[in-house]
């Protein structure tokens, strides 16, 4: 997956990243302690705290494929990673705001 130099793909990556350092999170913080994934979420809502260090990790793993991607010098790829950790930063920003 690494050879291909495309925008959509790095899109791609850069939405579904954050989601796996989502449940890993999850996992390792929560469900330790018997909280069921929609419990979780819920907390998310009525928590901002929560959902700023839950965003900040989750957008690490953003931050890790990006660094790969820079590296190998596929910049198209890489560029897609970008926008969609900007896309997910300012949807949290304004989560936080609005509520």
């Amino acid at each position: 997956m690494i050879k291909k130099d495309n925008l959509r793909l790095g899109i791609l990556l850069g939405f579904l990243a954050p989601i796996a350092g989502l449940v890993l999170y999850y996992f390792f913080a929560f469900y330790t302690r018997q909280v069921g994934f929609l419990e979780f979420l819920g907390y998310l809502k009525q928590y901002k705290n929560l959902l700023t260090a839950v965003s900040s990790i989750s957008l690490v793993a953003n931050a890790i494929l990006f660094t790969l991607y820079i590296n190998n010098r596929k910049d198209k790829t890489a560029k897609g990673i970008f926008v969609a950790t900007l896309i997910y930063g300012i949807a949290v920003l304004l989560i936080k705001v609005l509520k």
